[in-house]
C-alpha cells in the first residue's frame, strides 16, 4: 500500500494515564546513605494519587478528539464514543467523506453493535490479522503525550485531565505525519520478513 492510502486513515486507541505516572515500581539510582533524603524521595498517595483512561484518534494531518472515558469501557460505551468523535475528528482533518478507520483487535472493536454501525458510517475499516503486530502509530502518540505531561507536578485528577487535554491540543501535524511516514517503512520491512521476525 502506498503512503497516500494511509494517509486517510484514522487512528483509533485507548491509553491510561497515572496522576503519578507508572503503574509499578519505579527504580532509582541513590549514592550510598542517602537514600531517605526527603529532596530525592519519590511522593506517594493513597490509591496512587488515581488515573484516567482516554480515548483518542489521529491520522497523518493532525490528532482528533481525545475522549475521557469514566468506568469500564465495554462495547456500548465504544460504540458511543464513536458516534460522538469519530466523524467530527475525520471532518476537523479533512479527510471526509472517504477516511478509513483503524483499530486494533480488542473484543469490544469487533462486537457487533460496533461493526454494524461501521458498516454503514465508515467508508472502509481496515481489517488486521489476530496475531499481527501492533502498529497503530498513535501508540507513538500516548509514549509522547507522557513525555510531556511528566515534565508537570501533577497533583490530582483533575489536574492530570487539564494537562492531557491541553498538550493533546498542541500536538503538532508534522509529529503525526512523520509517525506515518515510520509506519509505511515498518510495514515495508514486515513484508520483507514474510511474517518472521522484524527489528518492531
Amino acid at each position: 500500500m502506498s503512503l497516500e492510502f494511509w494517509n486517510s486513515v484514522l487512528f483509533v486507541d485507548e491509553s491510561k494515564y497515572n496522576v503519578f505516572g507508572s503503574d509499578g515500581k519505579q527504580i532509582v539510582w541513590r549514592k550510598p546513605n542517602n537514600e531517605l533524603e526527603m529532596k530525592i524521595l519519590t511522593p506517594s498517595v493513597k490509591h496512587g494519587g488515581g488515573s484516567q483512561m482516554v480515548l483518542g484518534c489521529m491520522s497523518a494531518v493532525s490528532v482528533g478528539n481525545l475522549h475521557f472515558i469514566e468506568g469500564m469501557m465495554d462495547k456500548y460505551m465504544y460504540l458511543d464514543i464513536l458516534k460522538q468523535n469519530l466523524k467530527q475528528s475525520a471532518e476537523k482533518m479533512g479527510i471526509l467523506p472517504h477516511y478509513k478507520l483503524y483499530q486494533d483487535n480488542d473484543p469490544k472493536h469487533n462486537a457487533h453493535i460496533c461493526k454494524l454501525w461501521a458498516l454503514y458510517h465508515c467508508p472502509q475499516v481496515i481489517k488486521t490479522a489476530a496475531q499481527s503486530a501492533d502498529l497503530n502509530p498513535i501508540e507513538n502518540i500516548w509514549d509522547h503525550l507522557n513525555n510531556i505531561i511528566r515534565k508537570f507536578k501533577i497533583s490530582g485528577k483533575n489536574e492530570l485531565r487539564e494537562k492531557l487535554m491541553s498538550e493533546w491540543d498542541e500536538i503538532e501535524g508534522n509529529v503525526c505525519a512523520n509517525l506515518l511516514k515510520s509506519l509505511h517503512k515498518r510495514l515495508n520491512e514486515i513484508r520483507k520478513c514474510k511474517g518472521g521476525p522484524a527489528h518492531y
